[in-house]
C-alpha cells in the first residue's frame, strides 16, 4: 500500500495549475469550521446543552457587535497584539544568537543545552509569581513571559537545523575557501533556514499561548483580561469570543509568516512545492 502510495506521488502529471485552484484551496479550509458552527448551533437550539454555557453562534454575533460599536475589541487586539509582538521578536533574537552558538560549537552545547532542556520543562503559570516579584505588574513581567515562550522552539529548531547541515556542503565550501562567517552565511545559514522557519510559527503559536498567562498578571485590558473577565462575570458569550479572536490572530499571523517562509525559500525542490 505505501509503495503504490510513494509511486502515485512520485508520478503524478505536471499539469499546469488552474487559476482559480490557490482560491478553492483556501475555500476548503472553510467546510470544517462551517459544519461544525452549524452544529453547535442545532445542538444549542435542540436543547441539549445550556444556553448560559455553550451560547450559540447566532448570540456570538451580539456580543461582537456590541463589543465593535464599543471599540473595546480592537482595544484589546491591539494592546495583545503589540504584547506579542514584542515578546516573540525579543524570544526569536535571543534564540538566533544561542541557537547559533550551540548548534556551531559542541563545548557551548554542553555547557547551555542540558539547562536550557530543563527550564523548558518548566510550566508557563509557574513563571508568573516569579516574574511578579522580580519585575512587578507592569509590561515587563508579560512581555517576559512571551519571550520565554517564544525563545524555546526556535532555539531548538535553529540548532537542529545547525547540526543536521550536510557535511558535504561544508566540506565544499571549505574547498572554495569559506571559512568562518563567510561559512555560517553561505552554507549553514540557507541549509538551516527550513528548520529556522518551523521554529519561528511554532514559537509563534506558543507566544499567543502564554499572552493569556502573561495577561493574567494585574492586567487591564487584552484579550486574556476579556477572558478573565467573562469568567468572572459569568459570561461564557465574552470567553468564547475572545478564544475565538485569539484563534483568528494566531492563524493569521502563522499566515504571514508562512508566506514569508515560501518566499525566501523558492529555491527549495521539495514534495510540498511540487508542480501539481
Amino acid at each position: 500500500m505505501a509503495e503504490a502510495l510513494l509511486h502515485d506521488a512520485a508520478h503524478r502529471p505536471t499539469t499546469p495549475i488552474p487559476r482559480g485552484a490557490p482560491l478553492l484551496a483556501r475555500l476548503q479550509g472553510v467546510i470544517v469550521p462551517g459544519l461544525l458552527v452549524a452544529l453547535w448551533e442545532g445542538v444549542v437550539r435542540a436543547g441539549w446543552i445550556a444556553p448560559h454555557l455553550l451560547p450559540p453562534p447566532s448570540e456570538l454575533v451580539s456580543t461582537v457587535s456590541d463589543l465593535l460599536q464599543s471599540g473595546d475589541i480592537f482595544t484589546h487586539i491591539g494592546v495583545s497584539s503589540l504584547r506579542v509582538g514584542v515578546g516573540f521578536g525579543i524570544g526569536a533574537f535571543l534564540a538566533l544568537g544561542v541557537g547559533a552558538l550551540v548548534g556551531l560549537s559542541r563545548r557551548a552545547e554542553a555547557l547551555l543545552d542540558p539547562t536550557f532542556q530543563a527550564i523548558r520543562a518548566i510550566p508557563s503559570l509557574a513563571w508568573v509569581p516569579l516574574l511578579l516579584l522580580w519585575l512587578g505588574i507592569d509590561e515587563a513581567p508579560k512581555i517576559t513571559l512571551i519571550a520565554i515562550g517564544a525563545f524555546f522552539p526556535v532555539y531548538l529548531n535553529f540548532t537542529a537545523g545547525i547540526q543536521n547541515v550536510d557535511r558535504k556542503l561544508v566540506e565544499v565550501g571549505h574547498i572554495y575557501g569559506l571559512t568562518g562567517w563567510r561559512l555560517v552565511q553561505r552554507i549553514f545559514i540557507p541549509a538551516a533556514l527550513p528548520n529556522l522557519f518551523t521554529g519561528l510559527r511554532s514559537g509563534l503559536s506558543l507566544a499567543w499561548m502564554f499572552l493569556v498567562a502573561a495577561e493574567l498578571i494585574a492586567a487591564s485590558k487584552g484579550l486574556g483580561y476579556l477572558l478573565n473577565d467573562g469568567r468572572e462575570t459569568g459570561r461564557a458569550d465574552l470567553v468564547i469570543v475572545a478564544i475565538i479572536v485569539l484563534a483568528l490572530l494566531g492563524k493569521l499571523s502563522d499566515s504571514l509568516l508562512r508566506g514569508l517562509e515560501h518566499r525566501l525559500l523558492r529555491w527549495r525542490d521539495t514534495f510540498n512545492t511540487r508542480q501539481a
